[in-house]
């Protein structure tokens, strides 16, 4: 399984107890979707590969509590602090037509109400305080926030992405 066939779930960040159980902060704001996993892909050493799990459970509603098979002391559970969780991208829920995961909007065009056609979307930048549209025009990047004001519909059958931004936001890039 290749990393882009998956996406992100979340990184185990601590040891649970000695007998190998660890704590896995999950990135989703459903973590209870993630609760009775059979197997999972872990990231090491930039391999991903599959973990069976004897066990699951959240753990005070926020972190997952995890018990994979053939880890069975502390040591085995060193071995894996600060690994990384993948599943198959078949396996994230379905979302409603105005909403997206960041994969798949790549490739999107965005057009907004008063400039006309804007770009490209070759990636989300979210490691800013606001998650941002990296839109390519002809060479030149231009970021639009990914505010609900400015996204006025998303026509996944189109690879669409209609925006309203303020006026001169665009024109600061050209």
């Amino acid at each position: 399984m290749q990393k882009e066939d998956c996406f992100y779930l979340g990184k185990i960040v601590k040891k649970y107890s000695f007998k190998g159980e660890l704590l896995a902060k999950l990135d989703t704001d459903e973590p209870e979707l993630y609760e009775a996993l059979d197997s999972i892909f872990v990231d090491l050493r930039g391999n991903l590969v599959p973990f069976f799990l004897e066990s699951s459970q959240l753990h005070k509603s926020e972190l997952l509590r995890i018990k994979f098979e053939d880890v069975e002391t502390e040591q085995d559970a060193d071995a894996l602090l600060k690994c990384g969780l993948y599943l198959p991208i078949e396996f994230l829920p379905k979302l409603e037509d105005d909403k997206f995961y960041f994969h798949e909007i790549i490739g999107f065009k965005v057009e907004d109400k008063h400039f006309g056609h804007v770009g490209t979307i070759v990636s989300v930048n979210d490691s800013t305080a606001q998650s941002l549209f990296e839109i390519d025009r002809d060479g030149i990047e231009i970021l639009i926030p990914m505010n609900d004001e400015f996204i006025s519909k998303v026509d996944k059958k189109n690879k669409t992405i209609f925006v309203e931004t303020p006026e001169g936001l665009i024109d600061l890039y050209l």
